[in-house]
C-alpha cells in the first residue's frame, strides 16, 4: 500500500508540473512575440540572436541575455521551451525582454568558433573577442530592439557562464548586472577537463567527442557524438588509454589535439584564464555556484576572488549552495544523491537572490537587495549563512595524520612513521562504487564506504567529535611522501562519517531494513570534498619535475573550498589514493608525457604517506568559529 501511495502521489505531481508547464507556455506565447536577427559584429561577422519581447506597452522593459556555444534553438517561430520548464518563467511574468545568442562560429552564428578565446586587453580596430562581441551585441540591441529600457543584464550557466564573464569585461554602459554561474574560468587548475594537471578524460572525451566536431558553415542540425561500443566508462577507459582516445576523435577535434599539445600549464592555457579580463569590472556582480558542481565548482570561487582582489570597489557578491552543476536552476533542490538539505534551496535562491537581483538592477524594482558578501549554504547543519567575507575570518587549524588510521589534533611522535600502499594502474581507485555508463553528477555526495574497503586507500578518521565543527574555507593538504617510481597522483578526500545509528527523520526500520527503501544512511561516508593534485606538478605547473625514487617529498596543494558541518557525534575522515578512475586519467606512476603513455608504460608503484614529527603529513582546516 505504502509503494501504491507514493507512486500515485509522484503521478500527481507530475500531472501539476506538466498543467503548470502547458499554463505558462500558453501565456508567454499570448503575451511575447520572437524576432530572429543576425546582429553585425564589428568585424562584420553577423551573430544569429533569438530575441523574446513583451506585447506589453505599458512601460519600457529590460533586457536579459545568454550567450551560448549549445544553441538557442528552436530556430523559425516556435518558442524555446526553457522560458517556461524552468525559472525563467518569472522573468517573462515580469516582462523582460529576454535574448539568447548563438557565439561566434557555433551553431546559426557565422564566424569561427574558438573554445574559451582568450580575452584581449589591448584589441584596437575590428580585433574581436568574446567581450567586444558582447559590446557589439549589447550596443544593437539598446538601439534596436523596441520598448527597451537602456538597462541589460547577462546570465548563464557553465560555458554560458564563462560568456557571462567576458561580457562583464566588455564595460558597455547599459550592462548593468551579470551572474556567471558555475562560470568555466580555468580548465588546466580545476574546472571540467582537468585539475591540477590531471586530465579529467572522461568529461573531456565525452563533451568533445560531439561539441567539437568542426562547423564549416551555420547550421540548426547538432553534431553526433561518439558511439561506445563498452557502456561500462571504467572498462572503456581501462581499456582506452589516452593515445587511443585520440585514435577514436579521427583527427578532426582542434582543441582535442590542442589538450594533448599543451600538457603543462604554459602560455597558451595561461591566456585562457578568464580571471585574466578581471580588471576595471562595471556591473553588479553575482557569481553563483554549486558546492557539489562536478564540473565548474573551482569556477565559481575562483572567478569570485579575483573580481575581489582586482575589483577592489565593485558590488561583488557570492552565493554557493548544496548543488550539482545548474542545480539551483531547477525546481527541485532538496537533495543530492542520498543527502538530504531538508529545504527547497533551488527554490529559495531564485526567489530570494537572483530574481531580486536583476530586479533591482534592472527595473528598479523592490528595495536595494543588499546581499551579504557571501551567502552559502552550509551541509550538515543544513542551513544558509550570511558572511561579511569569503572565506570567513575564522580559526584555521591543521590536523595531523597518524599511525594506525588516526587523524588527531597533537602533532604526531618523533618515531619514523608512515603508511604505504601499492597503487596499481591497471586496477585503478573507482570514483564511485557503482557500475556507471556516463559520469554521474552524484558521486560528489556519494558514500565512501567502498573506497575504505580498498588496500589501495588510506583512511584516517577522529574520534567521535564531541562539538559540531564548521569548516569554511579552502581546505590544503600538506603530505610528506615518497613513492617508488618518478610520478604519482595524490587524491585528498574529506568526509562526514555519519553515526552508526544515523537516520532521516520519517524513516523507520523493521528487521534491519527501512521501510522507505532508502539507501542505509547509519554509518555512511559521505564526500564533502575531494580532489587531484598530479605530482609532477608539485613545485610548478609550468615546469614539472619528476621524484626521486624512495626520497621523501612535500606534495601541497588546494582543495576547493568547503562549507560544511560536521555535526556532534559524527567522523572527520580524510582519505589518500593514488588513481580516481576513470574521473581523471591513469597516471603511468613514471614521469614522462602522459598523453603519449602506451600501456606497457603503466607501472606498480609504492606510496608512503609520512606522519611523524620530523616528516609531518598534515590538513589545514578552515575553522569557523561561531
Amino acid at each position: 500500500m505504502r509503494k501504491i501511495a507514493i507512486s500515485l502521489l509522484l503521478s500527481l505531481f507530475v500531472t501539476i508540473v506538466v498543467a503548470q508547464n502547458e499554463q505558462d507556455s500558453a501565456w508567454i506565447r499570448d503575451n511575447f512575440t520572437k524576432l530572429e536577427q543576425t546582429i553585425p559584429m564589428r568585424d562584420g561577422i553577423k551573430l544569429h540572436t533569438s530575441i523574446y519581447m513583451p506585447n506589453d506597452k505599458s512601460e519600457k522593459h529590460p533586457i536579459l541575455m545568454v550567450r551560448t556555444p549549445y544553441s538557442c534553438a528552436p530556430y523559425g517561430k516556435d518558442f524555446s521551451a526553457r522560458l517556461w520548464t524552468g525559472h525563467w518563467r518569472y522573468y517573462a511574468r515580469e516582462n523582460y525582454i529576454i535574448v539568447i545568442q548563438d557565439v561566434r562560429g557555433r551553431w546559426m552564428s557565422e564566424g569561427d568558433f574558438v573554445d574559451v578565446r582568450p580575452f584581449n586587453k589591448s584589441k584596437t580596430g575590428t580585433e574581436i573577442d568574446e567581450a567586444s562581441d558582447t559590446y557589439d551585441a549589447i550596443d544593437w540591441m539598446v538601439k534596436n530592439i523596441p520598448n527597451n529600457n537602456g538597462n541589460v543584464g547577462v546570465f548563464g550557466i557553465s560555458y554560458p557562464g564563462f560568456y557571462s564573464t567576458m561580457a562583464a569585461a566588455s564595460g558597455h554602459p547599459a550592462l548593468k548586472a551579470v551572474s556567471p554561474q558555475a562560470p568555466v574560468t580555468d580548465w588546466f587548475m580545476g574546472d571540467d577537463f582537468h585539475h591540477n594537471g590531471a586530465f579529467f578524460q572522461m568529461d573531456g572525451f565525452s563533451f568533445y567527442s560531439g561539441f567539437g566536431k568542426p562547423r564549416p558553415k551555420p547550421t540548426t542540425v547538432g553534431p553526433g557524438g561518439f558511439e561506445f561500443p563498452i557502456r561500462d566508462n571504467y572498462k572503456f577507459y581501462l581499456e582506452n588509454p589516452l593515445p587511443k582516445l585520440m585514435q577514436h576523435m579521427k583527427d578532426s577535434v582542434a582543441f582535442w589535439k590542442d589538450l594533448y599539445a599543451h600538457p603543462n600549464y604554459d602560455a597558451w592555457w595561461q591566456a585562457r584564464d578568464a580571471r585574466r579580463a578581471m580588471h576595471n569590472v562595471k556591473p553588479a556582480m553575482l557569481v553563483v555556484g554549486g558546492l557539489f558542481d562536478a564540473e565548474d565548482c573551482f569556477g565559481a570561487w575562483n572567478l569570485y576572488k579575483a573580481i575581489e582582489k582586482q575589483n577592489p570597489t565593485t558590488n561583488n557578491k557570492i552565493v554557493m549552495g548544496p548543488w550539482y552543476h545548474g542545480q539551483w536552476a531547477s525546481n527541485d533542490g532538496t537533495k543530492l544523491g542520498n543527502v538530504k538539505f531538508e529545504s527547497n534551496t533551488s527554490q529559495w535562491y531564485q526567489n530570494n537572490i537572483e530574481i531580486p537581483f536583476f530586479n533591482y538592477y534592472l527595473k528598479g524594482k523592490g528595495e536595494d537587495p543588499k546581499l551579504s558578501e557571501a551567502t552559502i549554504f552550509f551541509t550538515g547543519e543544513n542551513k544558509w549563512r550570511k558572511l561579511e567575507q569569503w572565506p570567513p575570518a575564522g580559526n584555521g587549524r591543521d590536523i595531523y595524520l597518524a599511525k594506525d588510521g588516526i587523524l588527531s589534533w597533537n602533532m604526531p611522535g618523533s618515531q619514523t612513521s608512515f603508511t604505504e600502499y601499492i597503487s596499481d594502474p591497471a586496477n585503478p581507485v573507482p570514483y564511485t562504487e557503482d557500475v556507471h555508463f556516463r559520469r554521474t553528477r552524484e558521486y560528489m555526495t556519494d558514500d565512501q564506504r567502498f573506497a575504505s574497503r580498498r588496500p589501495d586507500v588510506l583512511t584516517f578518521e577522529t574520534f567521535p567529535l564531541e562539538e559540531d565543527l564548521t569548516l569554511a574555507g579552502p581546505v590544503i593538504a600538506n603530505l610528506k611522501v615518497s613513492i617508488s617510481g618518478t610520478d604519482a597522483d595524490f587524491v585528498v578526500k574529506v568526509i562526514d562519517v555519519f553515526p552508526d545509528d544515523f537516520k532521516y527523520p520519517g524513516t523507520t526500520q523493521i528487521a534491519g531494513r527501512t521501510t522507505s527503501g532508502q539507501y542505509p544512511m547509519d554509518g555512511y561516508q559521505m564526500l564533502v570534498r575531494g580532489e587531484i593534485m598530479r605530482g609532477k606538478f608539485r613545485n610548478s605547473f609550468e615546469t614539472p619535475v619528476p621524484f626521486k625514487p624512495g626520497t621523501i617529498e612535500t606534495v601541497k596543494f588546494e582543495l576547493p573550498d568547503v562549507a560544511h558541518t560536521f555535526k556532534k557525534g559524527h567522523r572527520l575522515m580524510i582519505q589518500i589514493q593514488s588513481s580516481w578512475f576513470p574521473l581523471a586519467d591513469r597516471n603511468p606512476q613514471q614521469f614522462m608525457n602522459i598523453y603519449e603513455a602506451v600501456e606497457a608504460d603503466f607501472k606498480k608503484a609504492t606510496i608512503k604517506i609520512y606522519h611523524d614529527a620530523t616528516n609531518t603529513s598534515k590538513i589545514f582546516l578552515p575553522i569557523l568559529r561561531n
